[in-house]
């Protein structure tokens, strides 16, 4: 039987992932002598660090971003975000923050009726199933609709909606994106990047996307930051602006920082501002995993149809059972080998370290700020579910809507979220090496 090249690479590149969880750099590999025989041992160490994350402290760092409301780029409330967190990262020790600035362009809003610009994405649709779906996805079961709010006035909290009020300028301006950096004790021109957009859209408080995925970076840059922690290589903890428009941050980031990489300035100096990328490992929107949608009923218990006759599916409102964090790669992308055994260390580490929400490997990694850096390093993202097949097929209702408000949420939500985050801390703290300091030994 002869299959399509793009379905030979993504199992070919499926299989190998199963078959081994070294990574390919030699670099990389020397991280994974924790490895015997597929299975990841316990180390107390990375025990002691995923204890320090509280699902308390994971919740309120997401109420504390919601109080700017959507954070839409190009508005003060943005701004005020940005300062917020760069203020937080160095409160907690990370004090070598820096911002990467990038002009971007807002287009005039299009005419009534006609279609908005395309978000910039370059891997295609899938296949024939249930339908195409976003990074060579298929869609299949029932779906509900999706869209981005753009009617202010159906933010019901008219305090939000006051907050909510300022647009993005049209014309060309500044934006930012803020990190800042472990260093390396052993290795400190190699490094980790984790990241996450602050940035959202939909006149709510994007509790959900993204406060829930910058909440978990800001998370670990308070755990790792710690003054009795210290890591072989360096892990750079990067917010990203303009997810939304179209990842322009991220673009934006790997166009000025990639050819810098490993580069030592100035000469001698022992520092490297732009250590070599081992890795990127994005998370966008890390709380909602509720199931396929189900039909609405009315208060007789019958379907409600809409206009054109056809039922109308709405989300459950628990999350369900066997919810898992989603762990992607892209089989498309120049680094799908690597990605693919970089996700199936993710994998490793969850089973060994996560608490109560098991993950799930795949392989449409789409539409969040890894994608830029895919063709770049093995590039990965941590979501509450696959991109292309779930979120693109309405699973989320609150998404890009005026209902993505931290009351939303129940706590059985937010540890989701907190379980991406032990996944992501127990990985990036074996690969980088973490250790105590020897102060802290002698304690």
């Amino acid at each position: 039987m002869n299959f399509p090249q793009q379905f030979k690479r993504s199992v070919l590149t499926t299989s190998v992932a199963l078959c081994t969880l070294s990574l390919i750099s030699n670099s990389q590999a020397q991280s994974l002598d924790i490895l015997q025989g597929g299975a990841l041992k316990q180390d107390d160490l990375v025990v002691n660090m995923v204890r320090q994350l509280d699902l308390e402290k994971y919740k309120a760092t997401i109420k504390s971003l919601t109080e700017f409301g959507d954070r839409r780029q190009g508005t003060e409330r943005n701004r005020r975000a940005l300062d917020w967190i760069e203020a937080q990262l160095k409160s907690y020790g990370c004090t070598n923050t820096e911002r990467l600035q990038f002009d971007y362009t807002q287009a005039p809003p299009p005419a009534p009726g006609a279609a908005p610009a395309p978000r910039r994405n370059v891997i295609p649709s899938g296949g024939l199933g249930g339908g195409a779906g976003q990074g060579g996805s298929t869609l299949f079961g029932k779906r509900a609709k999706t869209g981005v709010n753009t009617d202010p006035q159906l933010q019901a909290n008219e305090k939000l909606r006051a907050l909510n009020a300022e647009q993005t300028p049209v014309g060309t301006s500044q934006r930012e994106n803020v990190y800042c950096t472990k260093i390396g004790k052993k290795n400190p021109d190699e490094m980790y990047i984790i990241g996450a957009h602050f940035d959202g859209i939909g006149f709510g408080e994007a509790a959900n996307d993204n406060g829930s995925g910058t909440a978990l970076v800001m998370e670990l840059a308070r755990i790792f930051s710690s003054p009795e922690i210290e890591t072989d290589k360096s892990i750079r903890f990067v917010l990203w602006n303009n997810e939304e428009t179209g990842l322009n941050g991220a673009y934006a980031y790997v166009a000025q920082r990639k050819d810098l990489q490993g580069i030592e300035s100035p000469k001698g100096s022992g520092k490297y501002p732009e250590p070599k990328w081992l890795g990127m490992i994005q998370h966008d929107m890390m709380l909602w995993d509720h199931g396929m949608p189900v039909p609405q009923l009315d208060a007789h218990g019958k379907p409600v149809m809409d206009a054109d006759g056809k039922p109308v599916y709405v989300s459950p409102k628990e999350q369900r059972a066997e919810a898992d964090v989603n762990i992607e790669f892209q089989s498309t992308s120049k680094h799908a080998e690597g990605a693919a055994k970089l996700a199936w260390f993710f994998r490793a580490a969850n089973d060994k370290y996560a608490t109560t929400y098991p993950a799930a490997v795949g392989f449409h990694m789409t539409n969040t700020d890894s994608v830029p850096f895919m063709d770049v390093v093995p590039a990965i993202s941590l979501r509450e579910n696959e991109r292309g097949m779930h979120i693109g097929a309405g699973w989320n209702p609150n998404w890009h809507q005026p209902s993505d408000v931290f009351s939303t949420y129940s706590d059985k939500d937010f540890m989701l979220g907190l379980n991406a985050a032990q996944t992501t801390l127990s990985a990036v703290a074996v690969l980088s090496g973490a250790k105590q300091t020897p102060a802290a030994i002698k304690k």
